[in-house]
């Protein structure tokens, strides 16, 4: 159980971006391990000198002060970050952590420092040019990277000798010596003007003091900072990093979802997993968990649950890979659908085929239906827990009143229903044709883009039905030819099967080379919706009346 601890405070201050560094130098501000890796681009840390050069605010950072002792970082950028002496007051980095690394990983960094034509190596070798640049326009970013391990201009001033006098005063008398006698003193003088803007900058910081780090961590999770919000489950991995083991949740996380990627399955959310984590620890709240109460019940069934949910998850991207026919996790309709198969496999190591058949059938009619479009936590913990009984055996899953959404009037991948016609559409038509009459996977093509797989065929302004799916192909064309114009100029041999493998009926291609565009879209819409509607029929689903309906964005 976590000790009872007093009340956080937050209290606004100012402090000199000097005064930060020379913290981090004595192990007084630290960056705790749970914080995701240094992920900044180069031009992203030019970007950063150039915005402090010009008086720019960078960004409130967040610390929180405590007396515990949390696991961080003992190497930034490379260099070594000794413990805080005892009795010094500790501060952890929550929000921060690649602005301050990228300004400590630079500015402190030693002479000897390694140099080389490696990213790992000069991207923290930052230069600010002096006097006039070639290619330089007015108020271009003077930052620059030197990728060599040769020695820069004269005239590239290294941010290391900025905040230390001796370093400064050598880089001076080093330029005395490469630089032209006309040319060192308005250096020289450039260069102090730039030193002491970096020396004179202030940095609004947000300090955190005493509370529970569950407490500093939801002052963070609400905060509306320039930074990246943390994750959740680096948020839960805050909370349970003082378990044992080397690893945290969301290490462990991390590895799951990389497994799952190398599958041929593509990248699920963190979240997807985390909340698959907890059903199959046997939380019954997965939607909506109070991290406190997670954080008491870490050390037992939520870090022992992750194997269990790895395994679980691997059956689960099967079934969809092999029995669905759902080629990647970007399609599935809804990730509560992941959560729920992850949990049903857990519980069902060895289903049987009526509740595979089930199963299946599920999928389908929870994803036309757009059961669990803004579901909310009543609703996934019945789904949940109808899921387990099914599993166990004690139950079945309640799909009579379920009825599906009508064929959706606009292409948008963020709608389910959208995705749920694409599903459907890779499994009416597996193999597909060009206009010259080659065959290829359309599943091929979508592992190599997304949306710009599909293409439209009619592209005139003014068509009413444009955005359709049905005015969607999957389908390459000769360079500066249009989709329309390839499939009107289609060969006489190859046409009907073309057609047919794109669904694609013969009424539609008469109004496309007739030049009815909106005729075209409408038919082809009549004829795939009607297709659908077969298929639904065949898995016991209803359908709507209504045979064109909205397209709803609504992903979970």
């Amino acid at each position: 159980m976590l000790d009872e601890i007093e009340e956080i405070t937050v209290t606004p201050e100012i402090h000199l971006l000097e005064d930060l560094l020379a913290r981090i130098a004595r192990g007084e501000l630290r960056i705790p391990r749970f914080q995701r890796p240094f992920v900044w681009r180069p031009e992203q840390m030019l970007d950063l000198f150039d915005s402090i050069e010009r008086g720019y605010p960078m960004g409130s950072l967040l610390i929180w002060e405590t007396d515990r002792d949390l696991a961080s970082l003992d190497e930034i950028a490379g260099l070594k970050i000794p413990s805080a002496r005892p009795g010094s007051p500790v501060a952890y980095v929550l929000d921060g952590h690649q602005r301050l690394s990228t300004l400590y990983g630079c500015l402190r960094r030693p002479a000897d420092a390694p140099r080389s034509s490696e990213q790992r190596d000069w991207m923290w070798w930052i230069y600010r040019g002096l006097g006039a640049l070639d290619g330089d326009a007015p108020r271009s970013n003077r930052y620059r990277h030197w990728k060599s391990a040769d020695a820069p201009p004269p005239a590239y001033l290294p941010m290391r000798s900025t905040l230390r006098t001796m370093d400064f005063l050598g880089y001076a008398r080093e330029l005395s010596g490469r630089a032209s006698a006309a040319d060192v003193a308005s250096l020289v003088e450039e260069a102090e003007q730039v030193a002491q803007r970096i020396k004179s900058y202030k940095v609004a910081v947000v300090r955190l003091s005493g509370g529970s780090l569950s407490q500093a961590v939801e002052v963070f999770s609400r905060l509306d900072g320039s930074g990246r919000p943390m994750s959740i489950d680096r948020l839960v991995s805050a909370l349970t990093y003082a378990t044992p083991g080397p690893e945290s949740l969301a290490d462990r996380i991390g590895a799951i979802r990389e497994r799952v990627a190398a599958s041929g399955f593509g990248e699920i959310p963190s979240l997807t997993v985390f909340r698959a984590v907890l059903a199959v620890s046997g939380e019954d709240n997965i939607q909506d968990t109070r991290w406190e109460a997670l954080a008491e019940r870490a050390e037992g069934v939520i870090l022992t649950s992750v194997e269990n949910t790895d395994t679980a998850l691997g059956r689960a991207v099967r079934f969809l890979q092999e029995d669905v026919g759902v080629p990647q996790a970007r399609l599935v309709p809804y990730d509560l659908q992941i959560v729920l198969l992850t949990a049903f496999f857990h519980f069902c190591e060895s289903p049987d085929a009526r509740q595979l058949e089930l199963l299946h059938r599920w999928f389908w009619s929870t994803s036309w239906a757009g059961r669990f479009a803004g579901a909310n936590t009543a609703q996934v913990r019945r789904s949940l827990q109808e899921m387990k009984e099914f599993a166990q055996g004690r139950g079945s899953l309640h799909l009579k009143d379920l009825t599906a959404r009508p064929f959706p009037g606009r292409f948008d991948m963020r709608s389910a229903r959208v995705r749920s016609f694409i599903l459907w559409e890779l499994r009416e038509f597996p193999e597909r044709l060009n206009p010259d009459g080659s065959a290829f996977s359309p599943m091929e093509s979508l592992s190599r883009s997304h949306v710009d797989t599909y293409r439209h065929v009619v592209t005139k302004r003014g068509v009413v039905a444009i955005s359709s799916p049905a005015n969607r192909l999957i389908m390459s064309s000769p360079p500066g030819i249009s989709l329309k114009q390839s499939l009107i100029d289609m060969a006489p041999g190859v046409r009907d099967d073309v057609l047919a493998s794109h669904g694609i009926p013969a009424d539609a291609f008469r109004r496309l080379c007739a030049g009815d565009d909106e005729g075209f879209i409408t038919s082809r819409s009549a004829e795939l919706a009607a297709r659908e509607r077969a298929f639904m029929a065949h898995i016991g689903m209803r359908h709507a009346d209504e045979l064109i309906g909205e397209a709803d964005i609504d992903t979970d």
